[in-house]
């Protein structure tokens, strides 16, 4: 069972392919399992790595919530490229891995080759952070006294998630039976630590409009937590693309994996070939008619 060490416990991962490197962070929801649509279509042309975060068996499970943060999910990723002798690589994260990568990106560009940050910035909006905050704790105290089973069975009925009950039911029901095997002390904590106390997408602009790594900014037209966010992060990072799916909400890999996979294959494909630049200043003219040059 191959496992990485990093920051003084033990991650689990799987590799399938060859190739490029192309990193895979999946959501709470979630683990190295939800990606199976995306190994099976990417491993035929790169190197795919999916891993467990903290928190998620096999890989360990600290007991103690001051072990889970934000800041700490981004130096388990480093760490992960350390162990693999990885000198740079694709990076893709949806929801609670596409903060990962985000802050990845912000923090350590010179090793991404490009950035897909999906399904991000739940719990950003200012006017609905207080509330946020209060739900993460009630469900963390929920999955303490209920366990994972009773979780489960709420989570995944959720207003971003019953998109996929109906367009898949037997892809949510699998969706819904592996978030119950998941560890209680390690989502709680993960809820406690990193959901809880990670900052909004909006404190980061200044730093989004000085990232320069191809980005990829994907999100459901029905994922309301992350709509506006998502238009945000494509506004403030000068490399950043949008992809709106329709009619989907927050499991968008696995509710949409085709438009997913055929959106991340052609963004791939245009950062290296050298074709995925910043965004021409000519396109924020304050007219909608007039070039800036011609613009009174």
């Amino acid at each position: 069972m191959p496992k990485a060490p990093v920051g003084g416990i033990e991650l689990y991962y799987e590799e399938a392919g060859s190739g490029y490197p192309l990193i895979f962070c999946h959501e709470f929801a979630g683990d190295l399992r939800s990606w199976e649509p995306q190994v099976r279509y990417f491993s035929r042309r790169y190197r795919v790595i999916t891993y467990n975060a903290r928190g998620y068996p096999p890989s360990d499970v600290p007991n103690d919530v001051s072990a889970y943060s934000q800041v700490q999910a981004v130096e388990d990723l480093v760490g992960l490229m350390r162990h693999l002798h990885l000198d740079r690589a694709h990076l893709v994260g949806l929801s609670m891995g596409g903060y990962a990568v985000l802050h990845f990106g912000l923090n350590y560009p010179h090793l991404a080759r490009s950035l897909v940050v999906a399904g991000c910035g739940y719990g950003s909006v200012s006017e609905d952070r207080a509330k946020f905050q209060q739900d993460v704790e009630q469900t963390a105290r929920r999955i303490e006294r209920n366990g994972m089973q009773d979780m489960a069975a709420m989570y995944s009925r959720g207003p971003t998630r019953v998109q996929f009950s109906d367009k898949d039911p037997r892809g949510w029901q699998e969706f819904a039976e592996q978030l119950a095997e998941h560890s209680a002390v390690g989502s709680a904590m993960t809820f406690r630590g990193v959901q809880g106390q990670r900052p909004s997408v909006y404190e980061l602009e200044d730093r989004m409009r000085q990232l320069n790594v191809p980005t990829l900014i994907v999100t459901g037209d029905e994922d309301e937590p992350c709509l506006e966010p998502g238009m945000f992060m494509k506004r403030a990072i000068p490399t950043a693309g949008l992809v709106v799916i329709p009619r989907s909400g927050h499991t968008i890999n696995l509710e949409e994996p085709d438009a997913f996979n055929r959106a991340i294959s052609d963004f791939l494909t245009a950062v290296e070939a050298g074709k995925w630049g910043p965004r021409n200043p000519a396109s924020l003219s304050q007219s909608a008619i007039l070039p800036p040059d011609e613009d009174p």
